[in-house]
């Protein structure tokens, strides 16, 4: 086996920042990998969509790449590009790549593509042939291959005789077993001839150790094991370069620069941290656990109102032919089905409507106003005799007759906190929250929410439907500040949950939602909030 480590910072790394590294960064980084003795580095993308700048690793033409570099010395390093067109049914049209000569900067081109586009990319990759390219076939999502599927795609490379075949986990699925099964099935029957190569994402934080497994393998083959600087790429991100090249230098003779690495690492690398994440984390290993698109994850949390139980129980619903393309409406309706699973009990609409209609009702929410103007919302309570509601927190500065919950994480996290027997505040649940009958009062969430609006499930929407429903003639909110990025936003930082961010967008909604009554019930902010007139 000869083990060639390739690195693709500045093409997978670019999803991150837009492929804007800069241009004398993206020399460094070049730079400092030629010196690190890499057998193999991929330079950018091909998309002729995207005009040349030289600030970016992303290129129109391979001339745009070959310009950039043309000062450059890549010693005995092997330069490779990646085309963007079979992947995204994008573009990069062969008339985009130069006729190749011996002494030409650029040695290959990767062609990723989804398994629907087999016959286009295979028909792109003769073409690439012909132009004197040495070619890399990258067939994406290697895990919705079956054996037949996978068999019949190696007797078209075989025809082809590409330089390489890659086993691409493009969602970080693979465990050992079944990346060495999808090993064996290439090794065994691709032509000596064709190299294999393996791109993986850290999903179940198992990019390196699966590297690792696959240089146990016995075969004559050549084999390239994609990795980044310190494992920067598309969203769990890739096996990282430092922890490869240092683990071939110590068991495997390998004798990379590993000192260039870590200070390319730090000077051009570690700044990125601050305005973007990759690596392991909680979203990508639920999109890997149930083997679909990770923007599934991204449409269930974003909805703040669900679970981590409750998204991997909707994601486990996806159907395999939508799995690993995201399709909106698809995951819509599942989120739609999951929030109206449990019985409401229709008896709830009458008994609040005798209890609040005659009060006025003061809404308390979880803002920062509510501990700084705690004796003017105390003062209030008091002259009006109101029935006062928190709104999916349990507010330990005011004992309040009611808690209004419609979140699943929130009902989660309190009742964590409180039995039920210990509670004096009656609980309403809408009845999308698993375990909703252990409630005071439960209301039907579909009753109440509207799917054409960008707000229609949040829970102020939700309880200002109720109160209308239930007659209520006076609303005073205090503690519903807005969000914000430079202020606490919670009067308790223990409300504060990871991966919570509001838009600005749901805040203007918000407003205009509040605004919109002039009717009944009348609505008067207690606490300065943004929800007045938006942001």
């Amino acid at each position: 086996m000869k083990i060639n480590v390739l690195d693709c910072t500045l093409r997978d790394g670019g999803y991150l920042n837009d492929w804007e590294f800069g241009q004398n960064s993206i020399l460094s980084i070049f730079r400092k990998l030629v010196k690190a003795n890499l057998e193999a580095i991929e330079v950018g993308f091909l998309d002729d969509r995207r005009p040349y700048d030289k600030n970016r690793a992303i290129y129109p033409n391979t001339e745009s790449i070959c310009d950039f570099y043309k000062n450059e010395s890549k010693n005995n390093t092997f330069i490779t590009a990646m085309t963007t067109g079979l992947l995204d049914d994008g573009h990069c049209s062969i008339d985009n790549f130069a006729e190749h000569k011996d002494n030409d900067f650029i040695d290959g081109i990767r062609v990723p593509f989804k398994k629907h586009r087999i016959k286009e990319a295979v028909d792109f990759c003769y073409m690439l042939k012909d132009k004197g390219y040495k070619v890399f076939v990258n067939p994406t999502s290697i895990t919705t291959y079956s054996d037949k599927e996978m068999l019949d795609l190696i007797d078209m490379v075989n025809n082809l005789e590409p330089y390489s075949m890659a086993l691409v986990d493009t969602y970080g699925l693979l465990h050992k077993e079944r990346l060495l099964k999808y090993f064996y099935l290439l090794d065994t029957n691709l032509k000596p001839s064709i190299s294999i190569a393996h791109h993986a994402h850290n999903n179940f934080q198992l990019a390196f150790s699966n590297s690792c497994e696959l240089l146990e393998v016995k075969t004559n083959r050549n084999i390239f094991i994609d990795s980044a600087l310190y494992g920067m790429g598309k969203s769990a991100g890739n096996c990282n370069t430092e922890l490869l090249t240092r683990y071939l230098n110590e068991f495997y003779n390998k004798s990379y620069d590993v000192s260039e690495i870590l200070n390319a690492i730090e000077l051009y690398i570690l700044k990125y941290l601050k305005s973007c994440t990759w690596g392991y984390n909680l979203s990508y290993f639920l999109s890997a656990s149930n083997k679909c698109h990770p923007n599934y994850v991204k449409f269930l949390e974003e909805k703040n109102m669900l679970g981590t139980k409750d998204i991997n129980y909707i994601l486990s619903q996806v159907s395999p032919a939508h799995a690993l393309t995201f399709d909106k409406e698809h995951i819509q309706k599942l989120y739609t089905q999951y929030q109206n699973r449990n019985h409401a009990d229709n008896r709830t609409y009458g008994d609040l409507k005798d209890k609040l209609s005659a009060k006025e009702v003061v809404l308390i929410g979880p803002g920062s106003s509510i501990k700084q103007e705690y004796d003017k919302i105390k003062s209030y309570i008091d002259d009006k005799n109101a029935v006062t509601i928190s709104v999916n927190h349990l507010c330990n500065l005011f004992d309040t007759d009611y808690v209004f919950i419609s979140n699943a994480k929130r009902y989660s996290h309190f009742m964590g906190i409180y039995k039920k027997a210990d509670l004096k505040t009656k609980t309403i649940i809408t009845n999308n929250i698993e375990k909703s009958y252990d409630a005071d009062y439960v209301v039907n969430y579909s009753d109440l929410t509207d799917e054409t609006s960008p707000i229609g499930d949040t829970a102020i929407f939700l309880l200002m439907k109720l109160l209308t429903e239930s007659k209520v003639k006076k609303v005073y909110l205090a503690g519903f500040d807005g969000f914000s990025g430079f202020k606490p936003n919670y009067y308790d930082t223990d409300l504060q949950f990871y991966n919570q961010d509001v838009s600005n967008n749901v805040v203007d909604e918000i407003a205009k939602f509040l605004n919109s009554f002039d009717k009944e019930p009348k609505i008067e902010f207690l606490t300065k909030s943004d929800y007045e007139t938006g942001v």
